[in-house]
């Protein structure tokens, strides 16, 4: 099964000493067994954080370390196309 990709909107900020970055808009591209393959965290102060294959953790954070799946939610309600995961990955600005 091809990989499917998510947008889902995190209400809430961060909690940490990066705080006044604000709430986010988080994009993920899984794999069939619904574990990050690459993650864009973009907040509403307009830092783009991108995560993937070779990108290790960093002050920030990283690379999603759960699956998806495995959680109780239901995330098809969150799915978008890879064209429009694709876009915001390769923005200047996202």
């Amino acid at each position: 099964m091809p990989n499917r990709f998510y947008r889902r909107r995190w209400n809430e900020t961060r909690g940490d000493e990066f705080d006044d970055r604000g709430r986010s808009l988080w994009y993920f591209e899984v794999g069939d067994d619904g574990w990050p393959v690459r993650q864009i965290e973009v907040y509403d102060a307009g830092h783009v954080l991108r995560y993937g294959p070779g990108s290790g953790e960093d002050r920030y954070g990283g690379l999603g370390q759960a699956s998806l799946y495995d959680s109780d939610e239901d995330w098809s309600g969150f799915e978008i196309t890879g064209a429009e995961f694709e876009r915001i990955w390769y923005s200047d600005s996202a």
